[in-house]
Parts: C-alpha cells; sequence; structure tokens
C-alpha cells in the first residue's frame, strides 16, 4: 500500500498534544495519547516527534504563537498615541477572559520549563519577544518588568480563581511605566 501524503499531519499531532495536555495535563502526554487524539498511527508521532520532550517544545513554540496573535490582533502596541498600560491591561483581559483552556494550557507548558530544561529556551523566547515588543515603547529595563508583572498577574489570576482585575491591572502596568 503506497503511503498517504499528508502535509498537515505534523500539525495536526502538535493540535492533538495541546488538546491531550488540556485536558489530561503533561503527566497525560504520551505518544499513544497524542495519536488516539489525532486519530494517526503511533509511529506517525514517533517518526515526527522522536521524544516526548520534541513534541513538547512544537507545543510550546504554537501555544506562544497564541499570546503574539493577541498582541498582534488589537494593533495598539504600535499605535504610540494609546496609552501603554491600559493597552496591556486590555490585551490581558481579552487573553484571560479567551477560552480559559487554553491560557491554563500555555502556562502549564510554559511552568513545564521549570523540570525540563529542553523547554527552557521555548519559555524564555515568549520572554523575549514579548519584550522586544514592549522595548518599541519603552525601553527594555522597563519592558522585562512588564513581562514579569504581567506573567505574574496572570498567574496569580490561573491559580487563585479571582477574576480578572482589569482596573487593578492598569494601575500597575501604570506605575511600572511612569516609573512611580
Amino acid at each position: 500500500m503506497a503511503r498517504r501524503y499528508d502535509p498537515e499531519r505534523r500539525r495536526r499531532i502538535i493540535d492533538a498534544a495541546i488538546r491531550v495536555v488540556g485536558r489530561s495535563g503533561i503527566a497525560g502526554l504520551s505518544h499513544r495519547s497524542v495519536a488516539a487524539e489525532a486519530d494517526v498511527p503511533l509511529g506517525s508521532t514517533t517518526y515526527h516527534f522522536k521524544t516526548l520532550d520534541e513534541l513538547m517544545v512544537a507545543a510550546l513554540r504554537q501555544a506562544n504563537e497564541g499570546f503574539a496573535k493577541a498582541i498582534a490582533s488589537r494593533g495598539g502596541l504600535e499605535d504610540t498615541r494609546t496609552d501603554l498600560a491600559t493597552e496591556l491591561a486590555g490585551l490581558l483581559g481579552e487573553w484571560l477572559d479567551g477560552e480559559r483552556t487554553g491560557v491554563e494550557l500555555e502556562y502549564e507548558l510554559y511552568l513545564a520549563a521549570l523540570r525540563r530544561p529542553v523547554l527552557r529556551p521555548v519559555a524564555a523566547e515568549w520572554c523575549e519577544d514579548v519584550t522586544v515588543l514592549l522595548s518599541r515603547r519603552t525601553d527594555p529595563v522597563t519592558a522585562r518588568a512588564l513581562v514579569a508583572l504581567m506573567d505574574g498577574i496572570c498567574l496569580q489570576v490561573l491559580l487563585t480563581g479571582t477574576p480578572y482585575d482589569e482596573a487593578y491591572a492598569r494601575e500597575m502596568l501604570d506605575r511600572v511605566v511612569s516609573g512611580t
């Protein structure tokens, strides 16, 4: 039997891995669980991703794209007339008000870098990419502080289950931006 060419298979496997982690956490991720979720032969997952770490790197990279798309879709970071703190607080609100499972998944993969060194460069890429974006509007040190603050706010919301307080976020982000 001839092989069937499936140019989207790699992407479907990554999408399936993201769904598995979203449903069962990282502990539930295996080549077998991803193959079943993607409806592909087990050999396909191991062909495209020799190890689970490789698969998690690809999933984290794809998850990182979600936040980058959220930033790009608002467009306010490019407009120097917009208030940076207001724009960032609104962005966090939109992101946290979106599909909660997706946000939790992104953070689960991001925090998995604590135990899986292979994920650390990808997690660092996210921080660096957002810092570079924010550095267009402020200095690099302030941009790094803003990334750290946004990370902290998101983690607190996710871990405590408290609603996102956009006014609080805006005030804290403004304090960092203005240096007060």
